[in-house]
């Protein structure tokens, strides 16, 4: 990680007790283009954007398991720069296709309808799983994060 990253990171443990210091993080910018990032993290930064979602199969390509309640990620921008770090408080699976309205608001994007959601992540998805053979299904399984801002 970068210098600016480090520090901002030490900057959130100094606000700690002691005994809370012990905790990992990652860093990563949102979307998949650095004017993605930037948007999205200032979303999420002014508290507009409280979840996200990913597809189940792209952690599966990678080997990686999908987060869990609890973890930190410090949200950077398109350039790298920390916006803030949020805590994931609650994960489930779910298909895309079931995706609800409520969920699509909470993800803070265009005019928060289910009807854009469904437009702009099945474009999102169609890029994204194209690296790995995939395409896009209504049945595809999303990983639905829901998310807090614990500094900024």
């Amino acid at each position: 990680m970068s210098d600016k990253i480090d520090t901002y990171w030490q900057q959130y443990l100094d606000i700690l007790p002691e005994s809370e210091r012990n905790i990992t993080y990652i860093a990563e910018g949102w979307g998949d283009s650095p004017e993605m990032a930037t948007e999205l993290g200032m979303l999420i930064a002014q508290g507009i954007k409280t979840a996200t979602c990913s597809a189940l199969w792209e952690w599966e390509a990678e080997g990686e398991s999908p987060p869990e309640p609890g973890i930190k990620t410090i949200v950077l921008d398109g350039d790298d720069n920390p916006l803030c770090i949020v805590e994931t408080t609650e994960v489930t699976i779910r298909p895309y296709n079931e995706v609800d309205a409520q969920f699509a608001s909470d993800e803070g994007e265009g005019d928060r309808s289910l009807e854009y959601w469904r437009r702009v992540h099945w474009q999102f998805f169609t890029r994204s799983l194209a690296a790995n053979g995939k395409e896009p299904a209504l049945d595809m399984p999303l990983v639905c994060e829901r998310f807090r801002v614990i500094y900024k």
